[in-house]
């Protein structure tokens, strides 16, 4: 039996390509198609995982032989117990974090399912301001910047989906080596007003974590 192993971007992939099997398998007439999608899509899911070990590839691997909504359903319900959650945080971690904020209000810990976040992020819409955690390289970091919404969808970059986004724009650490004392440099994008829906659509931390690194290293 397998360990959890399963981080929730790399399951959010692994739903993603059980999707195209499963809609291939229902909508396409064509063997040599549906042959095509079901080399395909374990394929892309192996790239996720390149230190699995035998059992996991297994694991990973065995949707491709499925043919009904049933069996789909009932594979992905079967992945749950190897969902490696995000690490428990505590209020105090979090405020540590950010100490020049004062008065930070945190998200409700206990009412949040770990196995399905990435990182977690909230808004403070007092002061316009955004918050996430995220653990790097094995250190809870976070990263808090100006939050401004554009009432509008556009493409998340960290997840790349379609939502209701806000410009994020936080000031980076790092300073060139000759910089005047008040250098700073703010990086912006925009993402996901609903950090939940973000983390419910993020397949790839590459993205985050050069994000992260750029702000706090």
């Amino acid at each position: 039996m397998c360990t959890p192993f399963i981080r929730n971007h790399q399951l959010n992939l692994i739903k993603k390509q059980v999707g195209e099997l499963q809609k291939a398998c229902s909508t396409v007439s064509d063997p040599k198609v549906i042959a095509s999608v079901r080399s395909n899509t374990p394929f892309k899911v192996m790239e996720a995982f390149p230190g699995a070990t035998e059992a996991e590839q297994k694991l990973l691997e065995s949707f491709a032989s499925l043919n009904t909504p049933l069996e789909f359903q009932g594979y992905l319900r079967s992945l749950e117990e190897y969902v490696k959650p995000f690490d428990s945080v505590e209020e105090k971690q979090l405020k540590k974090l950010f100490p020049k904020a004062k008065k930070l209000k945190v998200p409700d810990l206990a009412a949040i399912d770990l196995r399905y976040v990435t990182y977690l992020g909230w808004t403070d819409i007092a002061t316009n301001k955004m918050y996430l955690a995220y653990h790097l390289n094995g250190r809870l970091v976070g990263v808090e910047g100006r939050f401004t919404p554009v009432q509008k969808k556009s493409v998340c970059f960290l997840c790349n989906r379609h939502e209701e986004v806000a410009l994020f724009s936080a000031v980076t650490k790092s300073r060139p080596a000759n910089a005047s004392p008040d250098y700073y440099k703010a990086i912006g994008n925009y993402m996901c007003v609903n950090s939940e829906s973000c983390n419910n659509n993020i397949t790839d931390v590459t993205v985050l974590e050069r994000f992260i690194s750029d702000i706090v290293l």
